[in-house]
């Protein structure tokens, strides 16, 4: 019904933000085959977790891997179908991935730029909240360097948790985390627990 549709709208979602390399799979670099992807252990369970307290699954990740010529779009696509079907074979829904190609001066020409969706620039996190109409305040980003910690300040997301690179041991906080943790589940039984269903 079209009522249905116009109050649905209006009810704005919470989301979990998630980097991709160092937070979902380990970062061997330039990762962008199945091969080369290991998942740290607990993603799916975190995932889960996160999926069942009513937050949407998007991944934002820098991909200059793609502007240095290293591999292709269509490689990074193809990627995240495999990536998404592993998910879902443990009943999970990725909701959505954002990706950024560029470099400022590493990159192919059409690749090379000043853009506003390379982090810690907050255009992946926007373009997201744009398209899900996303209450940025009771949503939270889970990432392994500073410049997600930045961009998640930067686009007004409540919670803004560091992680251990690889999810080996918990960080150091940097002034723009909320809170730390050793890896991405670590983090959301942090968030499950503050925020119970």
């Amino acid at each position: 019904s079209r009522s249905h549709n116009c109050r649905s709208k209006m009810t704005l979602k919470k989301a979990a933000f998630l980097d991709r390399d160092g937070v979902i799979n380990v970062d061997h670099a330039y990762v962008h085959t199945p091969e080369e992807f290991s998942f740290i252990d607990g993603v799916f369970e975190a995932c889960r977790k996160l999926q069942s307290a009513g937050f949407l699954l998007i991944i934002a990740t820098n991909q200059s891997g793609i502007g240095r010529g290293y591999y292709s779009e269509q490689d990074f696509n193809a990627l995240c179908g495999w990536m998404k079907s592993q998910f879902e074979q443990k009943g999970i829904r990725i909701d959505d991935i954002f990706f950024c190609p560029h470099h400022p001066q590493k990159a192919l020409e059409k690749y090379r730029c000043e853009c506003n969706c390379r982090k810690p620039k907050p255009g992946m996190l926007l373009a997201a909240q744009q398209k899900w109409s996303i209450d940025m305040k009771a949503s939270l980003m889970v990432g392994d360097k500073v410049s997600d910690m930045q961009a998640a300040a930067a686009a007004g997301i409540g919670t803004r948790i560091l992680v251990g690179k690889d999810g080996l041991v918990r960080p150091e906080p940097v002034e723009e985390c909320t809170h730390t943790a050793k890896n991405l589940l670590e983090a959301t039984n942090f968030i499950t627990l503050e925020h119970p269903l």
